[in-house]
């Protein structure tokens, strides 16, 4: 596996949890964050029903319907911000949320106020995509996501959580880089490459 990126230790240098996924892409690198950037993560029936699950589990409202739509449009319309990007490349999200709650909200923090946000009984969540060239037809593509508590309240209730939500969240991840590499290569290798 590859180093993490020196810009994500910028948001979130030492995580109460940490979490890396990587997959060889045989495409290239813009191709491939094109089309994870616009992959939408519910098209996947088993990931749409872990979000169910999560839902029902925590007993939160029933959502507003829901319209197709890739994974950066969707987070930042739920209150996820840009943190940092290097097009083609690189994009790390976040936001300081409750994710314990049945109805969670996302907050974005502007990047240079990210490290330093303390608000009370919250996590400061960060999260990447990441698609590093080895070749020109070559791409390592990884998702890594961080969190790390604003105090020892937050510590607790996030730990709480984390004990089961793990599962949901990493078998999404897992999910997540087979199906991002059967789109970009298909996408490569049939010529249907949008710009």
């Amino acid at each position: 596996m590859s180093a993490s990126p020196p810009l994500l230790d910028r948001f979130i240098a030492h995580p109460d949890v940490s979490e890396r996924f990587e997959t060889i892409i045989r495409a290239p690198a813009a191709v491939v964050m094109q089309v994870a950037s616009d992959f939408d993560m519910q098209s996947l029936p088993l990931v749409k029903a872990i979000f169910w699950f999560r839902e029902k589990a925590l007993r939160s409202g029933s959502a507003a319907p829901r319209r197709p739509q890739g994974i950066l449009e969707e987070t930042k319309a739920l209150g996820w911000g840009l943190l940092a990007e290097q097009p083609g490349r690189l994009v790390i999200c976040g936001a300081k949320c409750q994710p314990w709650l049945a109805n969670v909200k996302f907050s974005a923090i502007a990047p240079e106020d990210f490290e330093a946000c303390s608000e009370s009984a919250h996590v400061k969540i960060a999260w990447t995509l990441e698609a590093i060239e080895l070749g020109p037809r070559l791409t390592r593509f990884a998702q890594e996501t961080r969190v790390v508590a604003t105090d020892e309240q937050g510590r607790t209730a996030f730990r709480r959580y984390w004990r089961w939500a793990r599962f949901g969240i990493i078998a999404i991840r897992l999910l997540l880089l087979p199906a991002v590499r059967r789109a970009a290569e298909q996408q490569w290798a049939t010529g249907k490459v949008h710009n």
